[in-house]
């Protein structure tokens, strides 16, 4: 009778904002200590995560690229996004789950945090019901973010809402017209819509445009002071509270 080989595990590794220097012990260990490293990437280019790991890699180990199909070419409440990237993660799923069924563990390494709007997400829920999961979270784009602009958020009883700049228009200024401190992330396209929003709520004074934070090229400005009506993937823009100080 031939013996089955222990299932390997899928490890999450959440390699903070951007500078390497920011990845946790934890992160750098099992990284380290693992052969296959998978990591999202545009098709054809190398990710970020791929960059932030690359000094600590060793010529032994695996790189696994999970390229997606399509990123900003079509809208992402399109069918044809929706159906395309459904497809991608069941596919990334079986080439981790292959690896391993062989016993071998898969550490899938993401930006920010495996658990705040990462892409890791996408195949935990697929694979934790029949393998063995650990997630090591990370240092997200956000406090990376504020640190670098030494942006005290909040205070006293303020409440830190996250907002994706995706919404329409009028949920954004709803939403800041209600809250304390706030976060704008995925902006992107949506930047001029975005701006408006906010100053609309009348949210304006003390926001902050934080783009590449904590990264080579880093820029932080007041949002009233940045010009354009487009931002790039890694960019977000703070808007802090004014609560309870003693």
């Amino acid at each position: 009778m031939t013996a089955t080989l222990p299932k390997g595990r899928l490890l999450g590794l959440g390699l903070g904002p951007g500078d390497p220097e920011l990845m946790t012990l934890k992160a750098l260990r099992l990284l380290r200590a693992t052969r296959h490293i998978a990591t999202f990437a545009k098709g054809g280019r190398k990710g970020h995560a791929e960059r932030i790991i690359e000094p600590y890699m060793d010529p032994s180990q695996q790189l696994i690229r999970l390229e997606y199909p399509l990123t900003t070419e079509v809208h992402f409440g399109a069918r044809e996004y929706k159906s395309a990237l459904r497809e991608f993660y069941d596919r990334a799923t079986l080439q981790v789950a292959s690896i391993m069924r062989g016993g071998a563990d898969v550490a899938l390494v993401c930006e920010g945090d495996p658990l705040f709007y990462g892409s890791f997400m996408h195949l935990f829920v697929r694979l934790r019901g029949d393998f063995a999961c650990e997630i090591v979270p990370g240092v997200s784009g956000m406090s990376g973010s504020w640190s670098a602009a030494g942006l005290p958020m909040t205070w006293g009883d303020d409440v830190l809402t996250v907002l994706p700049g995706t919404l329409d228009a009028p949920a954004l200024i709803a939403r800041l017209h209600h809250c304390d401190a706030a976060v704008v992330m995925k902006i992107g396209r949506n930047f001029a819509k975005v701006r408006q929003a906010i100053a609309d709520a009348g949210r304006m004074k003390g926001a902050i445009y934080v783009e590449r934070g904590t990264m080579a090229g880093e820029t932080i400005v007041p949002l009233a002071e940045f010009s354009g009506d487009a931002a790039p993937y890694f960019s977000l823009i703070l808007i802090p509270g004014n609560g309870r100080r003693p």
